[in-house]
């Protein structure tokens, strides 16, 4: 039989897609139903059909923007154009299969699991040779479960095949095309931790400053200690928020390139990454760090994961909660040390970072407005509209100048002025912080500032040049003696 006469038979997991159905099903389960996580053990008893079969039923997988072998896609295109006949034939689940060859319209019939059967290795293979006889069909495939359909097929072609996957192929069937492995990267893995968000981390500091204890060793050793456990407990909950956002970031211009939602890392690696992290974390500050340290990460871990799966979707709530996010970096950072917080920073904190939590939605609704016009879509997964946006502006605008009006009243109160020797000198770090928030203010209104302010400020040269005026201002105020 010529190659063109036999089918074509597609797997599906792995292959046609860089990621996995019955994971990507199971993950967003879990991201839209956390507590029905504990469901899964039971369908998973009854067997892996009834697993798929019950995740099938309750999962609307958007298929149109899952993470498809581009690779792949355009050879069955033109295979297709021949007028070869292709068979998309996967352990996935049936109503999930038809989906994908729907939307890709390339596939003449579809086998997957259903009535029971776990369409997979022996069960496919079997299926196949009964449906197209031994050695009446080409096989395409990634896994080392894919062997016996190899076995039974004329030519196998290989996708993207671990470690000995080939050579093993090699050894039951004729091989023909082999595509190349998604390219995964110790970058990727990295990237997903968001070394980069981790300067927000820095807020720890600002107690051992304020309370001025950068000459105590111990104090010093705590604080870095403590950055060091809440930047794992906080990747983690990075890691979690990406795998819970997969499905909106997708449909994101840049959030789409991102390791877990191109397909890059797999899903399953992110689940069992994320509580890892956070067990690691706690355990390093439960040994070494005070107990009400550990009672302010566990309260952030808490905030952060209710904000991953709840709050962030509440308009309104959510800006005010990553206010709260923020501020609990330094009650944390002053229950590592045991030093007492001014409720003066705490308030100046809540109203600043509010202030660039809500800079942040502007960013993303501004963006939002150019592409989709005044009454526009939705902004996925936040509850917020295009026409909101002068309203949170409005609001961002008032939070900036209560956090200055608050700084102010700090520097005029007396129980600063024993803290430096030359206090009035603070006074000239009001209208600095007042021009610097005006402007990241002026910036977002024209659509040129960076959805995340901290980072943007990072990378500004005037933002930069703000940070270095304000500290200085500081330390000028506490030796110079006027």
């Amino acid at each position: 039989m010529s190659e063109l006469a036999r089918p074509l038979v597609v797997d599906l997991d792995g292959t046609l897609i860089a990621s996995d159905l019955l994971v990507e099903s199971a993950s967003d389960y879990i991201a839209h139903h956390p507590l029905g996580a504990l469901r899964l053990p039971g369908w998973l008893r009854a067997g892996k059909a009834t697993l798929k079969r019950e995740l099938a039923s309750r999962v609307d997988l958007d298929v149109a923007v899952l993470p498809y072998r581009e690779d792949v896609v355009a050879w069955l295109t033109a295979e297709r154009a021949t007028g070869r006949r292709l068979i998309l034939a996967t352990a996935s689940d049936a109503r999930q299969a038809e989906a994908v060859a729907a939307h890709l319209g390339l596939f003449d019939e579809v086998l997957a699991t259903g009535d029971g059967v776990n369409l997979k290795g022996p069960a496919k293979a079997a299926a196949l040779v009964e449906r197209f006889g031994e050695h009446g069909f080409d096989y395409v495939g990634d896994h080392a479960d894919d062997l016996p359909v190899w076995r039974a097929a004329a030519v196998g072609h290989l996708v993207g095949p671990r470690s000995g996957v080939e050579g093993q192929a090699r050894g039951v069937t004729e091989v023909g095309r082999v595509f190349g492995r998604h390219g995964r990267s110790l970058r990727d893995a990295i990237g997903v931790l968001r070394p980069y968000q981790w300067v927000k981390n820095a807020l720890i500091l600002v107690p051992l400053l304020t309370a001025q204890r950068l000459g105590d060793a111990e104090a010093v050793g705590d604080t870095l200690l403590a950055l060091l456990t809440f930047c794992l407990v906080a990747s983690s909950v990075y890691v979690l928020n990406d795998l819970a956002d997969v499905a909106h970031d997708r449909h994101h211009p840049r959030k789409r390139s991102r390791a877990f939602a191109s397909g890059r890392l797999p899903l399953m690696a992110g689940w069992l990454l994320w509580p890892t992290l956070a067990v690691v974390g706690f355990a390093i500050a439960a040994l070494f760090l005070p107990g009400l340290y550990c009672a302010a990460l566990a309260a952030y871990l808490v905030l952060t994961v209710a904000y991953t799966f709840w709050l962030k979707q509440q308009p309104v709530v959510d800006v005010v909660a990553l206010g709260m996010l923020y501020t609990s970096r330094i009650v944390a950072g002053a229950a590592a040390i045991d030093v007492e917080l001014s409720m003066w920073l705490l308030t100046f904190s809540m109203f600043f970072f509010l202030s660039l939590a809500l800079i942040k939605r502007v960013s993303e609704l501004a963006r939002l407005r150019r592409t989709a016009g005044p009454a526009g879509i939705n902004a996925r997964g936040r509850g917020y509209r295009p026409a909101d946006l002068e309203l949170l502006s409005s609001y961002g605008v008032a939070s900036s100048v209560a956090a200055v009006v608050i700084f102010s009243l700090y520097v005029d109160d007396p129980k600063t002025s024993v803290l430096y020797a030359t206090p009035e000198l603070l006074w000239c770090s009001v209208p600095v912080l007042l021009a610097w928030l005006m402007r990241v203010w002026l910036l977002a209104h024209r659509g040129e500032m960076d959805e995340d302010p901290i980072l943007f400020a990072i990378r500004d040269r005037a933002s930069i040049a703000t940070g270095g005026i304000l500290v200085a201002v500081f330390v000028l105020a506490k030796v110079v003696t006027m």
